[in-house]
């Protein structure tokens, strides 16, 4: 970490927090605060710097004009590409899990450069909207329970040899690219189309970013029946027959 206080870093509120997607940093920062960590939580607006010296970078998802101009400040300030040179760890979804990648179809209809920071590519799908619950499995190199999750989105993500897949789907679209998968992840980087918060509805994928974060194997236990109460009527809805 870089100092004794967790840093963690929520980017662009202004404009990538749909879905309760800011939710996710509640979460990271209530999980920390419960294993007794000291926690700093900095709230970047789209009009300010990316401070380079944090822990945990979360970004949200967003509609297709906040997208890209998250996309084209994100990229003038060079900031979070830093970051993860210093060994951050960055937590995105959906618009922000594109924004990671190298290219998506902004809102103008044109290829909008991402961060390069995952190995992934998202085109506009030509059919229908990808919206509803997900179940799927984490790769297993990650050791997590299964994934939950709601996805609401256009982009197509397909991709390349050095992001791996964050899981493989039961139920739902994931990525859209029609090969089953869900995400990406790369390292310290992980990207996702699961909003819900995902990460109230997956609290083991917080923990996973605090490890990291801290450079540990394990976290001291903490109270998780209401997370696995909301996990399990989650996980049962999406399996009722429609």
């Amino acid at each position: 970490m870089s100092d004794s206080s967790l840093r963690l870093v929520w980017i662009y509120p202004d404009l990538l927090s749909t879905y309760g997607d800011q939710g996710n940093a509640l979460v990271v920062e209530r999980r920390a605060r419960q294993r007794r960590l000291d926690v700093t939580r900095i709230d970047v607006r789209s009009d300010q710097p990316i401070p380079t010296s944090g822990d945990i970078y979360l970004i949200g998802g967003g509609e297709d004009r906040p997208q890209r101009l998250a996309a084209e400040r994100l990229g003038r300030d060079g900031g979070l590409p830093r970051a993860v040179e210093n060994g951050a760890i960055v937590f995105a979804v959906c618009a922000g899990y594109q924004i990671l990648g190298h290219e998506f179809i902004n809102d103008l209809g044109q290829r909008q450069p991402g961060l390069g920071l995952l190995d992934v590519k998202t085109v506009r799908g030509e059919g229908e909207r990808c919206v509803g619950d997900v179940l799927g499995d984490i790769d297993p190199r990650l050791g997590l329970p299964p994934l939950t999750g709601f996805e609401n989105h256009q982009g197509v993500t397909y991709l390349g040899p050095t992001a791996r897949p964050l899981a493989r789907v039961r139920l739902g679209r994931g990525n859209g690219s029609g090969d089953g998968t869900e995400g990406a992840y790369s390292d310290t980087v992980f990207g996702t189309y699961m909003h819900g918060p995902v990460l109230a509805r997956n609290p083991l994928i917080a923990d996973l970013l605090l490890k990291l974060a801290l450079d540990v194997n394990a976290l001291p236990p903490t109270d998780d029946r209401w997370y696995e109460a909301l996990r399990n009527e989650r996980i049962g809805a999406a399996q009722q027959p429609a």
